[in-house]
């Protein structure tokens, strides 16, 4: 387990490239094509090790697992998202964050217990909100909530 004592900085940059850096790129590439819209959603795809809420509680199982790799860039995520809820909140795009779970992907040596398209619900159900619907959510499946 890395911490940030120890960790390598190419690892980190590797991983924050993508999971932060690269959702800001596609954002602002995106932003004049979502402003033309009248029912734009950006969906952004974090997890519930991201929820600094949680980990901040000794008591929570992602506790001890926080680190400054995956875990850091998803709460990175989770904050670069609130920048764009905050920018956009006189519009009528919605910003919302999901956590697929626990998917049966490369990225755990497929070890999840979601299957992909069980972890890509709630991407789709956010995704599909209406005009009345919430912004500035975060949520995995059947919209339960997740701490910030």
């Amino acid at each position: 387990l890395s911490r940030a004592s120890n960790v390598s900085l190419d690892e980190v940059r590797a991983v924050w490239e993508t999971n932060v850096f690269g959702v800001l790129a596609v954002y602002q590439a995106m932003l004049p094509l979502l402003r033309e819209s009248s029912d734009a959603r950006i969906v952004n795809v974090s997890s519930a090790v991201g929820s600094l809420t949680d980990n901040a509680n000794p008591a929570h199982p992602y506790h001890a697992i926080f680190g400054p790799v995956y875990p850091a860039s998803k709460a990175a995520l989770n904050a670069m998202t609130l920048a764009m809820m905050i920018e956009l909140e006189s519009t009528g795009i919605k910003v919302n964050l999901v956590s697929p779970a626990h998917t049966k992907t490369n990225l755990n040596g497929y070890a999840g217990k979601e299957s992909v398209e069980d972890g890509s619900r709630e991407v789709v159900r956010v995704a599909l909100l209406g005009p009345d619907g919430p912004t500035a959510t975060f949520t995995r499946w059947e919209n339960v909530t997740i701490p910030w």
